[in-house]
C-alpha cells in the first residue's frame, strides 16, 4: 500500500472506528456513514477524500478493515469500534476450536490474572491463524501469541462472532480458556 493509501486507511481507521465527531460526523448504530458526507467533511477539515480514493483502499486493504454498503452509498469499519455511538448486530457463530490473539509480551502477566478483555474496544480480537495474531501483536511491541479454546468456551455460553473481514470477536476471554505454553 502506498503512503497516500496509507495514510487514508490510518484516517478512516479513526474516524470510522474512534472518534467521528472529530470532522463533525455521526455514524449509525452499525457503524455506517454516507461516502458522500464522509467526503464532504473530511475535505472541510483539511483532509483531502475522494470516493476514489476510498474505494481503492477498501479494495486494496490486506487487513479488509472497511465496508462499502451493497448499494455503494455508505462505508463502515468492518470492527474495532471504540466509539459509542455504534452497536453493530453481529450474527453469532460457531467458531473452531482454536482461536489466536496476538498482544506483547509486557501484558502477558495482566492477561494471566484476568484474561483478555476488551478494554476500549467493543470486543476482544481473535485470529484463524497464528501468523495474523503474530502480526498484531508486533504492533504493540515483542509479540507473543495466545492460543485459545474457542469452540470449548462457545460449548459453555460465550458468544462468538465474526466481522466482515474475518476477524472473530468475543465480549472476553477468561483465563482458563487461555493455552500459555
Amino acid at each position: 500500500m502506498n503512503k497516500q493509501l496509507n495514510k487514508t486507511s490510518k484516517f478512516l481507521s479513526y474516524i470510522l472506528r474512534h472518534q467521528p465527531k472529530a470532522i463533525g460526523i455521526t455514524l449509525d448504530s452499525d457503524g455506517w456513514v454516507d461516502i458522500v458526507h464522509l467526503i464532504a467533511q473530511a475535505n472541510q477539515h483539511g483532509e483531502p477524500l475522494t470516493r476514489e480514493l476510498i474505494e481503492q483502499v477498501v479494495k486494496t486493504s490486506d487487513k479488509k478493515r472497511f465496508t462499502i454498503s451493497d448499494d455503494g452509498i455508505k462505508i463502515r469499519a468492518a470492527q474495532g469500534h471504540s466509539t459509542q455511538q455504534v452497536k453493530i448486530k453481529y450474527v453469532e457463530k460457531v467458531p473452531p476450536k482454536f482461536l489466536y490473539h496476538g498482544t506483547a509480551m509486557r501484558f502477558i502477566d495482566s492477561i494471566k490474572k484476568q484474561g483478555l478483555i476488551a478494554g476500549d474496544r467493543h470486543y476482544v480480537h481473535l485470529s484463524i491463524d497464528e501468523q495474523t495474531a503474530n502480526t498484531v501483536g508486533k504492533r504493540h511491541g515483542k509479540p507473543i501469541v495466545l492460543k485459545l479454546k474457542a469452540l470449548q468456551m462457545h460449548q459453555q455460553g460465550f458468544k462468538f462472532y465474526l466481522a466482515d473481514n474475518g476477524v472473530w470477536l468475543t465480549d472476553a476471554v477468561p483465563n482458563t480458556f487461555l493455552i500459555f505454553d
